[in-house]
């Protein structure tokens, strides 16, 4: 008797790999940034990684963080340091060298200290600048912030050591831009994939008026720091008695850029996110005089069909498309400002065009790579060394620890 033969099992896709525990380490969570932001898009990416960082003020950053794993080092108990973080440059090569994640991979948002973590699993680091605030030092700390100044010049040569021994420790470098990855390679030796951070904010979500502006105004959105150049884009405004300016973000120089800014220019200082996306929305567009690694702030102005005028360096030159999505002046000079803005406002642009080019730094895109190389990475932790992967702690030449 013939029997009918059972139908052939539904094959099953391939087992995949477990995905392996990541954690994410950032340099402090005390202000509202671009990096903040690539932070949170991180975690989109791992929901389940803990944050490591040497500060966290709650208040001071994004609230999205409230609800997040964050685990601050001992530093954080000293209220001062929260307050400025710049006041424990002099601390945070030791702090980040003496830092041992248990993870199979640590992914290090860094702009100088996060890559010191070490870890026996595998080390991703995502640089957004080789240590401005060592490398760039009258660039990054104020001329007030005279201790910090004094540290990196009294430690410099054990903290490029630190620094150095911190890059290579990394099995994956990424970086921002193409400028940015130029840096890496002349500071470190070291060939970084770019991986544009995410333009994350947006139209979409509430809009909060803005009391006392009025549509139609010139926005700038900046932390207040000396290579901001904010002071110089302020200053044009003098020369443009038709127009407006609107100042975002705080920082060292508030005091002396509202003392010094003209009438047709606000300075609001900190703002929330639904303020922030009216001042987008109702903006007539973007200034940035700034030098940029990366250049955020055109990303998100494009995702409001906004065009920009911003400084011809660093990461300007790959978000923005001059033309297409803004104009380019050539130093943070205020004529110049002046005369890029009259040219920004003396011309048509296509919304659509700008908001298509915002589009393709998406956030999906930035998310998907990040769990790519952290599954990459992780089926490599297997076969990892014993010990921690790290720079240790900063010592002198002499061989003594700087504590």
């Amino acid at each position: 008797m013939l029997t009918a033969r059972p139908p052939a099992p539904t094959p099953l896709p391939a087992p995949r790999a477990r995905d392996p525990r990541v954690a994410i380490v950032h340099d402090y969570l005390t202000q509202r940034g671009g990096a903040e932001r690539v932070v949170l898009s991180l975690l989109r990416a791992f929901p389940d990684a803990p944050v490591h960082t040497a500060l966290f003020e709650p208040e001071a950053t994004f609230p999205e963080f409230a609800s997040v794993d964050v685990r601050p080092l001992r530093l954080n108990r000293i209220r001062a340091l929260r307050a400025d973080h710049r006041r424990a440059l002099p601390f945070l090569a030791s702090a980040f060298g003496d830092l041992v994640v248990d993870a199979d991979v640590i992914v290090c948002s860094s702009s100088g200290w996060a890559h010191g973590a070490r870890t026996g699993g595998r080390k991703v680091v995502y640089c957004y600048n080789p240590a401005r605030w060592l490398y760039q030092t009258s660039q990054y700390v104020s001329e007030q912030a005279r201790l910090a100044r004094l540290a990196v010049r009294t430690l410099r040569r054990p903290l490029e050591r630190w620094d150095r021994r911190a890059a290579s420790s990394a099995h994956r470098y990424l970086t921002t831009s193409s400028a940015v990855r130029e840096r890496i390679r002349r500071t470190y030796g070291i060939e970084p994939e770019i991986l544009p951070a995410p333009a994350t904010f947006g139209p979409a979500g509430p809009a909060r008026t803005v009391p006392g502006v009025r549509p139609g105004f010139l926005l700038c959105v900046s932390r207040l720091l000396p290579y901001k150049n904010v002071a110089a884009v302020s200053a044009a405004f003098a020369a443009l008695p038709g127009e407006r300016l609107v100042v975002v973000g705080t920082g060292p120089e508030e005091a002396e850029i509202r003392a010094s800014a003209p009438a047709n220019v606000a300075v609001l200082g900190s703002v929330a996110n639904d303020e922030l996306r009216w001042l987008y929305a109702n903006a007539a567009g973007l200034v940035a005089a700034s030098y940029e690694d990366y250049g955020l702030t055109p990303l998100e102005a494009g995702a409001f069909g906004l065009p920009v005028a911003v400084l011809r360096w660093g990461g300007f030159l790959d978000t923005v498309v001059e033309g297409l999505t803004g104009v380019l002046f050539e130093a943070p000079d205020p004529g110049l400002i002046a005369a890029s803005i009259a040219a920004l406002k003396g011309r048509r642009w296509r919304s659509d065009a700008i908001r298509e080019h915002a589009d393709s730094y998406s956030e999906r895109r930035f998310v998907d790579r990040m769990r790519a190389i952290a599954r990459e990475e992780g089926a490599r932790a297997t076969a990892r060394p014993p010990g921690p992967a790290g720079p240790g702690p900063v010592t002198t030449r002499e061989g003594s620890n700087l504590r």
